[in-house]
C-alpha cells in the first residue's frame, strides 16, 4: 500500500502578523495533474489542505493512507470511494469522510468536479 507524501501546494495569502487571508480566489491557482486525468487546484489553511479536482470517468486513485483525515464532496459526477474495504457511491449530496490512517481508494464512475479537504493535525 502507498503512503502519500507531502507535495508543495500554494498557501493562502498572509495578512498582518502571520495570519492567513480568509478568502482565496481558486480560479487564479495553477492547475496541477498529480495523477493522470486528475487535475486540481490546491491551497492550504493553517490546518487543512484543499484540492478542487476535475476528473474523467474510469480514472482511479490507488489504495493508500496518510495521517490526515480527508473529506470527499462531489459537486458533479460520481465516485466509488472505498474506505477500510467498504465501498460506497459518492455523488452530489453524499460526502465521504476518510479517518486518519485509513486505507482508501477512489474510482471515477463519471466525469465531474470534486472539492476535497485534507485536515492536518494541529500541534
Amino acid at each position: 500500500m502507498f503512503r502519500s507524501r507531502n507535495f508543495p501546494f500554494r498557501r493562502a495569502m498572509p495578512l498582518k502578523k502571520g495570519r492567513l487571508m480568509p478568502f482565496v480566489d481558486t480560479n487564479g491557482l495553477k492547475v496541477v495533474e498529480r495523477l493522470p486525468g486528475w487535475k486540481g487546484r490546491y491551497f492550504h489553511s493553517s490546518s487543512m489542505t484543499f484540492a478542487h479536482y476535475q476528473f474523467a470517468a474510469g480514472l482511479s486513485i490507488h489504495e493508500h493512507f496518510h495521517p490526515e483525515e480527508e473529506v470527499y464532496e462531489v459537486i458533479e459526477g460520481e465516485l466509488e470511494v472505498t474506505i477500510d474495504g467498504r465501498s460506497q457511491i459518492v455523488k452530489p449530496g453524499v460526502v465521504a469522510i476518510v479517518p486518519a490512517d485509513s486505507p482508501h481508494s477512489v474510482r471515477a464512475l463519471g466525469e465531474g468536479d470534486l472539492p476535497r479537504g485534507l485536515r492536518h493535525s494541529v500541534s
